[in-house]
């Protein structure tokens, strides 16, 4: 099998109102099953999403906080992407213009797709992709954030490998592979932002639209990393934010209640909803350290737990 990613030159600058669909006719010979490549950049940019206003920006695109250090924010984003300041972009735009990414990166591949079939003729699939980092991993890679007419998930559970065993959470983010792939090909500073893919497996390419890149933003109901380490204490300690992004667990007040580590000296009584600690004069601060304790690991767990301190007598 062979795979070609080929960089289209003779793009341009994109302006408001451009149709790049038009525009990657005129510079490149599709053929049926290519896959076409594009940033969300030329994509927000033919939009007209530019502006001067970053914070604004970033505030309008972000759904919730995942972690923040100093001028660093890792955000997810309306479109449930999980990005550094929501994906805004200042780099290859006119000095002091940020783009955003493009509103519904999906519905952008599905409407360029059907753009180049009826210029073309051709059956062809789309990819919009982005720059991301990666947790636990230094530098950043392309991935797709829109897709149409291209298988995004190739799912190989219930197969078997070579030497016979299951296959049970294979599953290569196809979409995401050849995003990244087809950024060695274009480049950072190469100024050619379409690249066309040539000679995917057959079956990859697909003549209805599919799914998109929608279906590889995992749930947040699946989510273990759903906040950074000191927002995932404050949320669970302060109660001031909904634990969005936590993982759903079937945890007991019994099992909080060995996570706890209760102290000696202190009686505890648990049900199903309630905890009551009974402590005396000398343990009273080690039960209220106890309760906020149960508290925290209730909250953390999605448990809904009261908790009293009652003084002996």
């Amino acid at each position: 099998m062979r795979v070609t990613f080929e960089a289209i030159d003779g793009i341009g600058e994109i302006e408001p109102g451009a149709d790049l669909a038009a525009m990657i006719v005129e510079h490149a010979a599709l053929e049926d099953d290519d896959v076409v490549v594009i940033t969300s950049k030329i994509v927000s940019k033919a939009a007209g999403l530019g502006t001067s206003d970053k914070e604004r920006l970033v505030e309008e695109q972000t759904d919730r906080v995942i972690a923040q250090r100093d001028n660093t924010r890792i955000v997810r984003t309306h479109h449930g992407l999980t990005l550094a300041a929501a994906g805004i972009d200042g780099s290859n735009v006119a000095s002091g213009t940020h783009l955003p990414l493009p509103p519904d990166p999906d519905e952008s591949a599905r409407t360029i797709r059907a753009g180049l079939h009826r210029l073309s003729g051709k059956q062809v699939a789309v990819v919009i992709s982005d720059t991301a980092g990666r947790a636990w991993r230094r530098g950043q890679t392309d991935i797709a954030i829109g897709c149409a007419g291209l298988v995004p998930l190739e799912v190989f559970a219930g197969r078997e490998d070579s030497y016979g065993n299951p296959l049970v959470v294979t599953a290569p983010a196809v979409a995401d592979e050849v995003a990244a792939a087809a950024e060695l090909a274009s480049g950072k500073l190469g100024r050619r932002p379409v690249v066309i893919v040539r000679g995917l497996p057959e079956g990859l390419v697909t003549g209805d639209d599919g799914p998109g890149a929608a279906s590889l933003v995992r749930p947040e109901s699946e989510d273990l990393f759903g906040l950074g380490a000191r927002e995932a204490v404050v949320a669970a300690v302060s109660g001031a934010q909904t634990p969005r992004g936590f993982p759903e667990t079937d945890a007991t007040a019994q099992d909080l209640l060995e996570l706890a580590a209760v102290p000696d000296g202190l009686t505890v009584t648990v049900d199903q909803t309630s905890c009551q600690i009974s402590a005396d004069t000398a343990t009273l601060v080690a039960a209220g350290e106890l309760r906020q304790r149960l508290l925290a690991l209730a909250r953390a767990h999605g448990v809904e737990l009261t908790v009293e301190v009652t003084p002996d007598r």
